[in-house]
């Protein structure tokens, strides 16, 4: 395995998670922020699974789906706030 070509995909998705924290701030609507905060929540979830074979560790992958499920049901939340649901 090439470690250099995964490690370089972490550093993509980290320069990516970047750019969707700068809209997550900038905003200008609530909208836009959720959007933003999905992003990057999904971003990470994708560097945990890249860590996971770089590091040949299950528990990465695991951590992920946690983490994926978790924020999901964030998502929904704030959706519905935001339509007013709540």
């Amino acid at each position: 395995m090439m470690p250099g070509i995964w490690q370089a995909a972490i550093l993509v998705i980290a320069a990516l998670i970047l750019a969707a924290m700068i809209r997550l701030f900038a905003g200008p609507t609530a909208p836009d922020r959720v959007v933003a905060l999905d992003t990057v929540n999904t971003l990470t979830i994708a560097s945990m699974i890249l860590l996971g074979v770089i590091y040949r560790q299950l528990i990465f992958v695991d951590v992920a789906i946690v983490y994926a499920l978790l924020s999901f049901v964030g998502t929904l939340y704030i959706a519905k706030y935001i339509g007013g649901e709540l």
